[in-house]
């Protein structure tokens, strides 16, 4: 009798192991941030910048988000598996070292400040920071001008700290939350121009219901290296250069600089080499 009782109790502890092992077997990646075709990947973009990284009512588009799309492909994931996360310039280190994300493709330029909290790969793109005014605004010619001007940019982006630490440390900065509400600021005239990378402001200013309306300065008054940002130690850091060498070498990079960027005429510079990164 004892030996009946202590089989049965073996075969329901048996049991409760197999099913606990059932319910542990849908982990998307392992703790380090790993993924390897899992059931689903967490991509961080932004959801307000057209041409970049924007949410509409039929889903996700731009020049990040294609980007983003091609590297998940090459590690395993199709289209449907992505989960999208808004990432806020604030807010990105905060998520890739919360594990809130797998990587982030954000405009996210790659600063030696950054790359002391997230590594990064990359640089997939080079843009240049540049302001946005009204079209019929002459009276920015150069970084100096600023000095004069009603500014805005993003809490948390590198343009802000840019134009406060040395292109126009005079200029009435206000920072806002989002590009889109420095945008209706300059539409309303409460500022005077709006200071972010040129392709982002290309995205604004081709929007049909904003031709015509805003110019971009022309003025490149920096270089902006855009990475994409995994937790600190990531596997996934060399596994996205290699994807990213592919969409150069296949062609995938220039149709998607053609089809978000070409409307607006926007001259970009040519793919970047993995590593190289420009002062």
């Amino acid at each position: 009798m004892k030996l009946r009782k202590v089989s049965a109790a073996a075969a329901v502890l048996l049991s409760l192991s197999v099913a606990a092992t059932a319910c542990g077997g849908d982990d998307k990646k392992d703790d380090n941030g790993s993924s390897g075709g899992g059931k689903k990947i967490t991509v961080g973009i932004k959801f307000d910048q057209p041409g970049i990284g924007q949410k509409t009512p039929q889903g996700y588009a731009g020049f990040d988000v294609d980007v983003a799309t091609y590297v998940a492909k090459k590690l395993g994931y199709g289209a449907n598996q992505i989960e999208w996360k808004e990432s806020k310039s604030a807010d990105r280190e905060t998520m890739l070292k919360r594990g809130d994300v797998d990587f982030i493709a954000a405009s996210y330029s790659i600063t030696p400040e950054r790359q002391k909290l997230v590594d990064f790969a990359g640089p997939y793109l080079l843009a240049h920071q540049d302001v946005l005014v009204r079209a019929d605004d002459k009276s920015i010619k150069s970084a100096a001008d600023l000095n004069k001007v009603k500014l805005c940019s993003v809490t948390g982006s590198t343009s802000a700290q840019n134009v406060k630490e040395r292109l126009a440390p005079k200029a009435q900065l206000q920072k806002y939350p989002t590009y889109s509400a420095c945008l209706t600021g300059l539409q309303s005239k409460a500022i005077d121009a709006l200071t972010t990378d040129d392709s982002i402001l290309a995205g604004y200013a081709s929007q049909s219901q904003f031709r015509g309306k805003f110019k971009l300065g022309g003025l490149k008054m920096t270089n902006e290296n855009y990475g994409i940002g995994v937790k600190k130690g990531s596997d996934l850091k060399a596994k996205i250069n290699k994807a990213l060498e592919e969409m150069v070498s296949d062609g995938s990079w220039e149709a998607a600089v053609k089809k978000n960027f070409g409307p607006a005429g926007y001259k970009n510079e040519p793919a970047p080499k993995i590593g190289e990164i420009k002062s």
